[in-house]
């Protein structure tokens, strides 16, 4: 997840499948087409690191795969509502 590289042909070479298959399926399982899909699970991980660490947020944004911040507080806010400073207590 960390790898900002990480993509589409990294993903079906993992699962041994094809883009299309690869798309079909992901499509078929989660609603999500493989590039939301990685999204997704990058944005779920950085919320719970929010939630678990003290790292800063353009940190989590980095260790999570995004290479921007700026854009990865409005991935986030787009996900989950709410900005990424919300998930802290």
């Amino acid at each position: 997840m960390d790898d900002a590289e990480l993509g589409i042909p990294d993903l079906c070479r993992a699962v041994h499948l094809s883009h299309t298959q690869v798309f079909r399926k992901l499509k078929a399982l989660t609603g999500l087409n493989p590039t939301l899909f990685i999204r997704k699970m990058r944005l779920q991980k950085a919320a719970l690191l929010l939630k678990t660490t003290e790292r800063n947020i353009s940190e989590i944004a980095y260790d999570v795969g995004f290479t921007d911040p700026n854009y990865f507080s409005r991935a986030f806010h787009e996900e989950f509502g709410a900005p990424p400073s919300a998930m802290r207590n």
